[in-house]
């Protein structure tokens, strides 16, 4: 007699994604101008399931429109890592409700883990790496669990750490889609302008990075424009986009 399936066994575990078939994509697309790309994704998909991840940083309106001129359904995902400054907070429901996004899900870290690992918050302060997985890359997994695919905002020139970014590349078995990787800092400009997206109101005051209130600080001029983030420390990543903190931030 057959020994009968448990639930666990009708679990698909296969990754939809491996660093070949992103390869393959990144091929089908090369060349290909960053919204015509986006639209033919979204009408054509080699996923199920994609989100849109957003830090709602200086830069984030230009995806965030880009996207939002195609689909206002695709689930948006902000993690909240409860450092996060107010007027980013305030951004992302301004912008989120001006561009029309219909499903904005709000992740936070995990409180027991909070209660277990960070009793005091200010674990930022003596070891920024272990912060960054329990407030951020923590909550982004399980914001992605039933996801395939996701879309990111990384830039190519946000630092070395970013330079040589594909478009499309494998992460933990889903599709990571990067569409700005090519993008400057003037263009990303002019499609503020040209669209009359609004600005984080920090960036004015010299933040051009945006991320946790205490690891943010000003760029000084002539700096690098991530060189506010974790100043002081031999870091430059949160981790989200690596196993760790020195890979390649939404």
């Amino acid at each position: 007699m057959a020994e009968p399936l448990r639930k666990l066994d009708l679990i698909d575990t296969t990754p939809a994604f491996t660093p070949a078939g992103a390869a393959a994509i990144e091929a089908r697309w090369a060349g290909v101008d960053t919204g015509q790309m986006l639209a033919g994704l979204f009408a054509d998909p080699p996923f199920d399931d994609v989100a849109l991840v957003s830090s709602f940083g200086a830069e984030s309106a230009v995806l965030l429109h880009m996207v939002a001129q195609i689909d206002k359904s695709v689930p948006l995902i902000f993690v909240n890592t409860q450092k996060i400054f107010g007027e980013t907070l305030a951004y992302r429901d301004a912008l989120a409700e001006q561009l029309g996004f219909t499903d904005l899900r709000v992740y936070r870290p995990d409180p027991y883990l909070l209660a277990q690992e960070d009793a005091t918050g200010l674990r930022w302060s003596y070891d920024p790496d272990g912060c960054c997985d329990l407030r951020k890359v923590e909550p982004l997994r399980r914001a992605l669990g039933g996801f395939d695919a996701w879309i990111s905002g990384r830039k190519g020139f946000q630092g070395q750490t970013r330079a040589a970014l594909p478009r499309f590349e494998e992460d933990e078995g889903r599709l990571k889609i990067n569409p700005l990787v090519y993008w400057d800092k003037a263009r990303l400009d002019a499609y503020f302008a040209e669209h009359k997206l609004p600005r984080h109101p920090l960036e004015a005051e010299g933040y051009l990075s945006i991320g946790c209130a205490p690891c943010t600080s000003k760029v000084r001029p002539g700096e690098d424009p991530r060189a506010g983030r974790w100043r002081g420390w031999d870091k430059a990543e949160c981790g989200i986009h690596g196993a760790g903190a020195d890979d390649p931030v939404f």
